[in-house]
C-alpha cells in the first residue's frame, strides 16, 4: 500500500467515525501517519474534556481505523 493509500484509507476509517463524534458535539483531525505504523489525531469539541475519550479512541477510532488499514498498531491523541 503506497502512503497515498494508506492516508486515503485512514480517511475513509475517520470519515466513517466522525458522524458519531459530531453527534456528541466533537470531531477528530488526522495530524500524521508516522512510519506507515502509527497515526497521530486530534480529538476536538466536546472530545476534549470527554472522560471517555480514551476510551473511544480505543474502542472506536483504532479498531475503524485497523479496519481500513491493519497495518497500523497505534492511534495517538494529539489534544
Amino acid at each position: 500500500m503506497t502512503p497515498e493509500e494508506l492516508r486515503s484509507n485512514v480517511e475513509k476509517a475517520l470519515d466513517e467515525i466522525r458522524p458519531f463524534l459530531q453527534s456528541d458535539g466533537g470531531d477528530i483531525t488526522l495530524i500524521s501517519i508516522d512510519n506507515d505504523t502509527s497515526v497521530k489525531v486530534r480529538l476536538e469539541g466536546n472530545c476534549i474534556g470527554c472522560s471517555v475519550n480514551q476510551m473511544t479512541l480505543k474502542s472506536g477510532v483504532e479498531m475503524t481505523i485497523k479496519k481500513y488499514a491493519p497495518q497500523i498498531q497505534e492511534v495517538i491523541n494529539l489534544s
